[in-house]
């Protein structure tokens, strides 16, 4: 059964970045959070205002009255936000970091927001926001996740699963698995870029229909390089991050490295494409 808590009263919560996901989720319908937001680039403070969340001018004027965070940011930053804007919250915050990196760097981050005085929650959001919003699955973990969940719900969030107390665990059943899925759309189209150029990829997607009989080959190929031009940059960020994660486990990431290699570059040629075509 969904997760679902519309007893309790709006919480007052703020969005720190403001990219596909706070977008997707405060404009989803069901939304019910008395929101606030901040975003180091201008024009997506300005994209806030169009999607009713307030903001500020400065991060504290934005963040600093809010007990209940969502960390939004891209993979990169999802320390260095924890480590500037943890102290700007009041004593005993929230901070539930939804971004996807390693369990190591989830926990350098939950030492960030301690040291402030907050409380860290691991959230790993299984699936891509767009078109789940908010019934995109979420497992987290940590010893304040228990806490987090009701305010979850009570923000629209219906598939919520906690996995444990130990902060990193759902990180690494994000990463792991991420370890796969992106995986498999890098090696499909490499598959397919070696099919076409021995003129053969016709009847390469034909023996793989064959093979597997869920949806023809050629139709998967197209969708996972789509996804690799459109969001290739953060993916690729996301997989060092999962390599990063295998190397802590003391398994080698060689195929995962490719990935992320392969990832970049696919937003690289799309990017390139898009400023030739300007």
């Amino acid at each position: 059964m969904p997760d679902s808590n519309p007893s309790l009263p709006a919480p007052r919560v703020a969005l720190v970045g403001f990219g596909e996901a706070g977008e997707t989720f405060a404009r989803a319908e069901g939304w019910r959070g008395e929101t606030r937001g901040w975003d180091i680039l201008p024009e997506r403070r300005e994209a806030m205002v169009g999607a009713g969340v307030e903001t500020g001018d400065h991060p504290a004027s934005a963040l600093g009255d809010r007990a209940f965070v969502l960390s939004l940011v891209t993979a990169d930053q999802a320390l260095p936000a924890a480590r500037e804007y943890a102290p700007l919250l009041p004593e005993g915050a929230l901070w539930c970091d939804f971004n996807s990196v390693a369990p190591d760097t989830k926990r350098e981050a939950a030492i960030a927001v301690e040291r402030a005085g907050g409380r860290y929650v691991d959230v790993a959001v299984m699936a891509p926001v767009s078109p789940s919003k908010l019934a995109v699955p979420l497992l987290i973990s940590g010893p304040h996740a228990i806490a987090a969940q009701p305010l979850l719900q009570a923000l629209g969030f219906s598939h919520i699963r906690n996995v444990g107390e130990e902060i990193g665990r759902a990180s690494a059943i994000k990463m792991i698995r991420s370890v796969m899925v992106k995986g498999l759309e890098a090696l499909s189209s490499e598959c397919a870029a070696a099919a076409e150029a021995a003129g053969v990829f016709d009847e390469v997607m034909a023996s793989l229909d064959a093979s597997e009989k869920a949806a023809p080959w050629a139709n998967k190929v197209a969708y996972n390089r789509e996804r690799m031009a459109t969001h290739g940059a953060r993916r690729a960020a996301e997989m060092e991050e999962s390599a990063k994660t295998l190397q802590g486990l003391g398994v080698e990431p060689v195929m995962t490295r490719g990935t992320v290699r392969l990832q970049r570059e696919a937003a690289e040629k799309n990017k390139t494409k898009k400023e030739q075509a300007a």
